[in-house]
């Protein structure tokens, strides 16, 4: 359930809207409903990493210090919102369903690498600059803890795939926006361009699975 959210605009204080945008938008808001609906009906949280939903849920500085349109805030809201509850409902409410045996990615060694490209790798050597850098950065790979979870156990529950398939195609349709902001805006901005790419790239792999198993009615599994 990622946070970040582009905040920068060709066009002043308005985000310019396209249907690859929307879409993006609409397929993570259907993953973090997936997500919710799944660990409430169930009464558990079992396959699901904690930690990747920590890493998630560290929010955006420029949530209270800037104002790009009442969408763009709105949305910040609701995906800040509902990352919190997930973590809540991991860690406090279903606690004694969380697998934390398997969820054993040493996070640190994304953080650290990820804090310290901020500081090198940013637009504006200023903090809230290098925090917002950091929170891009640190999307691009927070599904990792997940996908090393799968791969501990061997398998993910259907539901699970779902909301996975979902949040990869998020990040998918985000990088045809920037291709379209670019042919018909002009605008480029290298940082969330290639965090977006790289967090594509992670989820080949289980999107290969997803078309070739899940859909066909199939349990996912990924190699050890």
């Amino acid at each position: 359930m990622t946070l970040s959210f582009n905040r920068f605009s060709s066009a002043g204080a308005a985000i310019n809207m396209n249907v690859f945008r929307l879409t993006g938008d609409l397929s993570h808001l259907a993953a973090i409903i997936i997500l919710l609906l799944k660990i409430w009906k169930t009464r558990s949280c079992a396959g699901i990493s904690g930690k990747s939903q920590v890493l998630f849920a560290l929010p955006l500085p420029d949530l209270l210090t800037s104002f790009i349109s009442l969408y763009n805030t709105t949305m910040k809201v609701i995906y800040i919102g509902c990352a919190y509850a997930t973590v809540y409902l991991i860690y406090m409410k279903f606690k004694a369903t969380y697998d934390g045996n398997h969820d054993t990615f040493r996070v640190e060694f994304l953080v650290v690498p990820v804090g310290g490209l901020a500081f090198l790798v940013n637009h504006d050597f200023s903090p809230l600059e290098i925090l917002w850098t950091f929170s891009i950065y640190l999307e691009s790979v927070a599904i990792l803890p997940q996908l090393f979870m799968i791969s501990k156990t061997g398998e993910a529950e259907t539901i699970t795939t779902h909301y996975l398939f979902f949040l990869g195609l998020y990040r998918a349709l985000y990088l045809i926006n920037w291709i379209w902001r670019f042919y018909f805006e002009g605008f480029f901005d290298m940082i969330a361009i290639v965090a977006g790419v790289v967090q594509t790239i992670l989820y080949c792999d289980f999107f290969y699975l997803y078309v070739t198993k899940v859909l066909k009615g199939k349990k996912l599994s990924l190699p050890a």
